[in-house]
């Protein structure tokens, strides 16, 4: 594969990511764009990597720590809108609004 090919599927994540979060009300659903967005980050990285030093592992380390944080990113997520819904009843965008300040 060419890093053009690689570079342009990443791309193409973090647009369908970056529509998914904007256009959803659903908390779940931006949440789910937002690690789409995330994803093609990392596919573009790590391509850069493979091309530009393919014997280094510390491209691989990062990507893997990556990996990990949007792991972590996504558990905290779910445990703060489970938290919200249980407390609320709420579970889109718009009704989440009053919980401001």
């Amino acid at each position: 594969m060419t890093l053009e090919i690689v570079l342009t599927l990443g791309a193409g994540l973090f647009c369908v990511g970056l529509f998914g979060a904007l256009s959803q009300q659903s908390i779940v659903m931006v949440m789910m764009g937002i690690e789409l967005m995330i994803g093609g980050v990392i596919v573009a990285a790590a391509s850069f990597w493979h091309h530009l030093a393919p014997s280094a592992a510390s491209g691989q380390v990062v990507v893997v720590a990556a990996v990990v944080a949007m792991a972590v990113e996504m558990a905290a997520g779910f445990a703060v809108t489970t938290a919200i819904y249980r407390a609320r009843q709420v579970d889109t965008t718009d009704m989440a609004e009053d919980l401001k300040g």
